[in-house]
């Protein structure tokens, strides 16, 4: 048995459903904790579901991407539910109907600042208790809440552009904001607790359905965060802090150009003098959250695409080997079994593959990277193993309705020749094959399960615009989708 399996999630062949919580309905601008994602789940189980993946839950950056976010700890204060903060009275109310990202966060904010100050009136001693207890059992929160009162102070400025004294953390001028700033750090304090508090109680809500939370954990963070503000030593920075080297991917299906992230890259002796332990720390707080990580670009953990920061896309980087095997063995130790899914999708080399099954992981296939016409193509379904996970598509993806819209005839012959299925949509052609894998896990993009097309993306690489916006509603379900889902779940034994 690989570490892999004796994870609970791999105990059986199961079906899931990929949806970012920000795609709930209701809720101004975006969805949240709120009951839509207790009834999402419910709704889940009774299509046969038994996997929700999420996308990343940290604090995004300006451009809404959950890739880059301000914490690789702290919780997106955006999606904690409004709707249970009027319940417990410590608001009177709050506007649903907003879409505008903008009037959208800021009401947000605004409700979240008088939630605090309807806590500090009414909360009981019980209340009060557990919030001293989260803020004294988590060692990133302060420095977090620190960050984030300046990054305000300076109006979003990256922190390289801070007073020198902030920029370089001198314990003087820090003991200041602490001091000046002190109604906003226990601001951020609480928005913290309140989103650590919803979480469990939705997770607690899925263990009971017998739904497993399948997160995702970004391989590298942004560099406008607290992370690298604090701990510069681990990244590879100049004397002024900003990135000698960035993030990124060799041209590839997504883009002629290759994609050039821009996130710092880390410094990997000092990771390894300091025995992992930023790592080991970050994803163990993920694993209070989820039962299983997806750890992204799973590739980055054998070699990293090192671009110089000055290049204006991926084509000048070369590829640098880093110690995966080191950091993998050292979270192990840490917390036993990996419960890990490798993103193993991209430029993917016999030594990835190594390292991937030297922990027994399971990896990714996409029924959308299947059909170029080669015959050892690892995406076919004939070439699958049962210790995989297979997706129709991804959030990268378009909706597979839009992506069969994009083939030449051709192809689009080859794939209804090979699903067999040649009076179904093409969304549910990939759906049904995906299901009939060997693939002990498939998960399918909401959209697909809909049958939804490109109006319905979440996000294209390679774009900084118009992404990770989209939302359902409750009213593009089908009413026999739960029926039709479960009888197909039962069919393929998930």
């Amino acid at each position: 048995m690989t570490a892999a399996r004796e994870n609970a999630l791999w105990a059986q062949r199961r079906a899931g459903v990929l949806l970012p919580v920000r795609s709930l309905p209701d809720g101004p601008g975006n969805g949240d904790l709120g009951p839509q994602a207790a009834r999402f789940v419910d709704f889940s189980v009774s299509c046969g579901w038994s996997v929700w993946q999420v996308l990343p839950v940290g604090p995004p950056d300006a451009s809404g991407s959950p890739y880059l976010a301000k914490s690789s700890c702290a919780g997106d204060p955006e999606l904690i539910g409004l709707e249970p903060l009027v319940e417990l009275g410590w608001i009177d109310g709050f506007r649903s109907g907003i879409t505008d990202p903008v009037q959208a966060r800021a009401h947000r904010r605004e409700r979240l600042q008088a939630a605090y100050a309807g806590f500090l009136r009414q909360a009981d001693p019980d209340w009060m208790g557990r919030l001293s207890r989260f803020c004294a059992e988590c060692p990133w929160l302060d420095d977090f809440a620190l960050f984030s009162v300046i990054d305000v102070l300076q109006g979003g400025a990256s922190w390289v552009s801070w007073p020198q004294p902030l920029r370089d953390r001198e314990p003087t001028a820090l003991d200041a904001i602490r001091q000046d700033q002190a109604d906003g750090i226990d601001q951020i304090r609480f928005e913290q607790f309140l989103f650590a508090t919803q979480w469990q109680a939705l997770r607690e809500h899925a263990r009971r359905q017998s739904l497993f939370l399948l997160g995702d954990l970004p391989m590298f963070v942004a560099h406008h965060s607290v992370d690298v503000w604090k701990n510069r030593r681990l990244f590879r920075l100049d004397d002024a802090g900003q990135p000698r080297v960035v993030a990124g991917v060799p041209p590839d299906y997504f883009s002629t150009d290759g994609q050039r992230w821009g996130n710092p890259l880390y410094d990997w002796d000092e990771i390894a003098a300091e025995n992992y332990a930023w790592w080991i720390d970050r994803v163990g707080v993920e694993l209070t959250r989820f039962d299983a990580l997806r750890l992204d670009h799973f590739r980055g953990l054998e070699a990293t695409w090192e671009i110089p920061a000055q290049s204006k896309t991926a084509r000048d980087g070369h590829w640098h080997e880093v110690p995966g095997q080191a950091l993998l063995e050292a979270l192990a130790r840490a917390y036993g079994p990996l419960p890990l899914v490798a993103e193993d999708l991209g430029v993917i080399t016999k030594p990835v593959v190594a390292l991937r099954d030297r922990f027994g992981l399971p990896g990714m296939r996409v029924l959308q990277f299947a059909f170029d016409g080669t015959q050892d193509n690892p995406h076919l379904p004939h070439h699958h193993v049962p210790n995989a996970v297979v997706y129709t598509g991804t959030h990268d993806n378009p909706p597979s309705e839009a992506w069969g819209l994009t083939l030449d005839p051709q192809t689009r012959t080859r794939v209804r020749e090979y699903c067999g299925r040649e009076h179904e949509s093409m969304a549910w052609s990939l759906v049904l094959a995906a299901l009939a894998s060997v693939a002990q896990l498939a998960v399918i993009p909401l959209q697909d399960w809909l049958g939804l097309g490109e109006g319905s993306r979440i996000n294209t690489p390679g774009t900084e615009s118009g992404n990770w916006r989209w939302r359902f509603s409750w009213d593009q379900i089908p009413s026999d989708l739960p029926a039709r889902s479960s009888h197909w779940v039962r069919v393929f034994g998930r």
